[in-house]
């Protein structure tokens, strides 16, 4: 996985010189330029440093993407943590699809050219994993949470994300309209602030059993969450989402929100490796406009 960047600023302090006097001038003159050229050095020195230093005070406390791009789950809740190439997954043996899927996205690697897989497949590894056929005739798409979008800079995560352990059932009003402009929305805030990390899955918010697909008997989500951190911007910035697994009216926007209200819904704990006060402002934060647009 790749891991955070480090920010570098080159800083000069101002040159300076001073005439050789005249012969028979008074000596004391360079002496005094010299001393003075000094001062205004090292008072420039401070300044840039004290700079610098306001500038990175966001980075510097910001940990490995590994460790944000997972989420802790409810005690008791089913899980096995699976790292694949490109993607962190939260597998739910029960519901038969991740609890949630995690991955940092580059902004290099929005511009990957590897072609798309087309070739669902379950993954042989991982008990309890669905198959291409259980979602055949049954009215739900094969709904990728890390897109096979953003796999495109490696051919195995490509690949992986086809895997079934990346799948859930989702309605196509949802997979092909609200959701995949979300998909690519996060790129652009990608290229924006050099990398991102999404956290999604499925909401599972109403009461009684779910309505079972396939002969695996995949469990239908209500709803959808997303949450997306950037780390590196500064000061860092996050926004949540959560949309019906359906018709989404009025689009995504109408579907953001803040993590912390991703994290009441789905009782997960998003980007605790945060130094608490980051964590705390970045996840009560709820600005789609902002977001969307901000450079």
């Amino acid at each position: 996985m790749a891991t955070n960047r480090t920010r570098r600023r080159a800083a000069s302090g101002p040159r300076g010189g001073s005439r050789r006097a005249p012969r028979g001038t008074d000596n004391t003159r360079p002496l005094a330029i010299a001393l003075a050229v000094a001062v205004i050095a090292a008072i420039a020195w401070l300044i840039i440093t004290a700079k610098t230093s306001d500038d990175n005070a966001a980075v510097i406390d910001i940990p490995q993407a590994s460790a944000l791009e997972t989420a802790k789950v409810p005690r008791g809740t089913p899980e096995q943590l699976i790292r694949y190439k490109g993607f962190t997954v939260s597998f739910n043996p029960r519901t038969h699809q991740p609890n949630w899927v995690g991955w940092e996205l580059l902004a290099s690697e929005v511009e990957g050219t590897h072609p798309r897989n087309q070739n669902f497949a379950q993954d042989p590894d991982i008990e309890g994993c669905a198959t291409p056929q259980d979602y055949r005739h049954s009215g739900f798409d094969r709904g990728h949470m890390a897109p096979a979008g953003d796999m495109k800079w490696n051919p195995e995560a490509m690949a992986e994300s086809f895997l079934m352990t990346n799948i859930c059932p989702q309605a196509g009003d949802l997979n092909r309209g609200a959701w995949n402009k979300l998909e690519e929305k996060c790129r652009q805030r990608a290229r924006r602030d050099s990398a991102v990390v999404i956290i999604c899955g499925p909401v599972f918010d109403k009461p009684g059993a779910a309505m079972l697909i396939g002969s695996t008997g995949v469990a239908v989500p209500n709803g959808f969450f997303k949450v997306v951190l950037s780390p590196y911007a500064n000061p860092p910035r996050a926004i949540g989402f959560l949309m019906p697994n359906g018709p989404v009216p009025g689009g995504m926007q109408k579907c953001a929100v803040s993590v912390d209200s991703v994290e009441t819904a789905t009782g997960f704990d998003f980007f605790s490796a945060l130094p608490d006060d980051i964590e705390t402002e970045v996840e009560k934060q709820c600005d789609f406009h902002r977001w969307s647009t901000k450079k």
